[in-house]
């Protein structure tokens, strides 16, 4: 990572898991300053080993960056990066953008939008649909919720973290986007494990299943991106099935609130609640194969 000190315009980072660490890679791989934060020491430990530099709290990012990155587990922790005790504006912050790339309560996020708004923020919703591999690799599609005057402004910035973005409307409809995505995207992961299991216990193995499904009207994006750890076993995570099942809750709860009933995606949350208690929380979302598996009679 290049060196934080080095240059005036320091880019704020805070979230060093999967996605941050791959967004990391894109801003220094462009030549950009970057400071970063986490709350987690495991995060912060792998960080600096890669050459990262931290800042000890997310006050300290709003004091020193004008633009601060998000990329943390929900909105809860949005909310507390932001306004909680040593947030980004508890000090003498001089933080004039946020790219909140976490997938998120559109409801909550809009609210803050708007209190962003009041002091001169420009608060952008960037939720990422695609794995860390395929953030870091510029393949990634960010799905854009805010002002279209606070989206110009930061084009630039926003070209380096993700060359491909849909702008779907004002704050709070990127998580909207970003939710109905992941549940098609869910499903499709979640139909081909459950083809896989099929085949295998019919006689036909995994490797020709794959072969079949690649080769006929079945083909997905997720058979071509998780099929092959299903079939090895490699489930070293690219997201995770933890995180998933937050989105899945968030779905539900939005769902609620305009009176549609999804089936599929009840369903898909017990079996990934259910691959959670088993152990396989921080697995890749590939092993939702291996919670099939239990399913039996």
């Amino acid at each position: 990572m290049s060196d934080a000190g080095s240059r005036a315009d320091v880019v704020g980072l805070v979230g060093l898991g999967l996605v941050g660490t791959a967004l990391g890679r894109r801003l220094d791989a462009a030549g950009i300053a970057v400071l970063g934060y986490d709350r987690q020491a495991d995060a912060r430990r792998a960080w600096t080993r890669a050459g990262g530099r931290l800042a000890d709290t997310p006050r300290e990012l709003g004091e020193r960056c004008r633009r601060v990155v998000l990329a943390v587990f929900d909105t809860a922790g949005v909310l507390q990066v932001v306004e909680g005790p040593e947030g980004l504006l508890s000090g003498k912050c001089t933080t004039q953008s946020i790219i909140d790339c976490s997938t998120g309560d559109p409801q909550l996020l809009q609210a803050l939008s708007e209190r962003m708004a009041s002091r001169s923020i420009d608060f952008i919703e960037a939720p990422l649909s695609g794995a860390s591999t395929q953030i870091a690799a510029g393949a990634a599609t960010m799905l854009l919720g805010g002002d279209a005057g606070a989206i110009a402004r930061h084009t630039p910035l926003l070209d380096v973290l993700a060359p491909e973005r849909i702008h779907v409307g004002g704050a709070g409809m990127g998580a909207r986007a970003k939710l109905a995505t992941n549940l098609v995207l869910g499903l499709n992961r979640a139909a081909l494990a459950e083809g896989l299991v099929l085949a295998e216990k019919l006689g036909i193995a995994p490797a020709l299943f794959l072969q079949l499904v690649l080769a006929t009207p079945a083909r997905s994006d997720a058979a071509l991106a998780k099929g092959t750890k299903m079939i090895s076993g490699d489930f070293e995570p690219h997201s995770r099935i933890r995180q998933h099942v937050k989105d899945l809750q968030l779905m539900l709860a939005a769902a609620r609130t305009v009176g549609q009933r999804l089936p599929l995606t009840e369903v898909h949350t017990a079996l990934l609640q259910a691959a959670v208690a088993a152990g396989d929380g921080d697995l890749d979302n590939a092993a939702i194969v291996r919670q099939l598996r239990r399913e039996t009679f």
